[in-house]
């Protein structure tokens, strides 16, 4: 029992760092997903869920039952899912409230502690792909990177908060929290909806709320399923393309650069460089704990088959 509730408040814990990634502009969730191990099981969990609502529906209809639908949902990972979206919407409403203001004061130095923590974790889906890099495979990366950096560079427009454009922003923004390197809070700040949003959570606009909840839940739909598939069947070339946006978006963490996004001489440089190089040695430091512990649970298991 006792280790249950410990593997519960780990999982709230590591959604609850997704969801606090959600909030601040520039970090991607899906990065800190990969960094806290709940990448796959997000994307996957998220594709069972979709699956089994459309069966419920088309099942439904046809007066066929709910045992598909139901076998689907059984393949998601409930034991970590649940927790995880418990942290995730937690967090993510206390990192709104008190910690996003909180940046306007630290800017520079925030900036660069998430630049060496999303620096660090390029190497995930580097890592990840499961076989040798390509020289192709260099060229797609670099391309999806310059492409990802342009984007990043783009100045803010100022989109009003009509019903329809915050439902199609919603469905954008939800797809960076599944798409490592690309930040949901930055796309709404590119759009001008970050700080109506906000503003709609502080004062419970309802009416703002669900017709965001309604946009992200469609975006997600449409999304996720896309890419479980790539994941499953052509998880190299994704990975790669991945490492490329991860990559290039480094530019909207750039910690020398205005409101206007334009790169700004060096400041405050000896402060600035020790907070990068903070965020970027707890990810290594992370990814260094973790393949040992891999290599330890791999080297045991060896050994129980050898004595077997």
């Amino acid at each position: 029992m006792a280790k249950s509730a410990g593997s519960y408040i780990f999982n709230f814990v590591r959604g609850g760092a997704v969801g606090t990634s959600e909030a601040l502009p520039g970090i991607s969730g899906g990065t800190v997903a990969l960094i806290v191990g709940l990448y796959e099981k997000l994307i996957g969990g998220a594709g069972h869920v979709v699956s089994g609502i459309k069966l419920t529906v088309t099942d439904g209809l046809r007066g066929q039952g709910m045992s598909r639908a139901k076998e689907k949902y059984g393949e998601a990972d409930w034991h970590v899912l649940l927790p995880a979206l418990a942290g995730m919407v937690v967090f993510l409403l206390i990192a709104l409230l008190t910690i996003e203001p909180l940046l306007h004061d630290y800017e520079q130095y925030a900036y660069a502690l998430f630049f060496g923590l999303v620096l660090a974790s390029v190497w995930i889906p580097f890592s990840g792909a499961g076989l040798p890099w390509r020289p192709h495979h260099y060229l797609i990366a670099l391309g999806v990177a310059a492409a990802a950096f342009f984007l990043t560079s783009l100045p803010a427009a100022n989109l009003p908060a009509h019903p329809v454009v915050v439902f199609f922003a919603a469905a954008v923004a939800i797809c960076a929290l599944v798409l490592p390197g690309m930040s949901g809070s930055f796309i709404l700040l590119t759009v001008g909806l970050y700080e109506p949003t906000l503003q709609a959570v502080r004062t419970v606009d309802m009416g703002y709320i669900l017709t965001f909840a309604a946009g992200a839940i469609t975006g997600l739909a449409l999304f996720v399923k896309i890419l479980q598939y790539l994941l499953d069947h052509k998880r190299q070339i994704t990975l790669v393309v991945l490492t490329g946006v991860m990559a290039g978006s480094l530019r909207a963490l750039w910690p020398w650069q205005d409101e206007s996004r334009d790169i700004q001489p060096p400041t405050d440089v000896p402060a600035t460089v020790s907070f990068l190089v903070l965020g970027f040695v707890v990810v290594a430091a992370a990814l260094v704990w973790e393949h040992r512990k891999r290599a330890r649970i791999e080297h045991e298991a060896g050994h129980q088959n050898v004595s077997v």
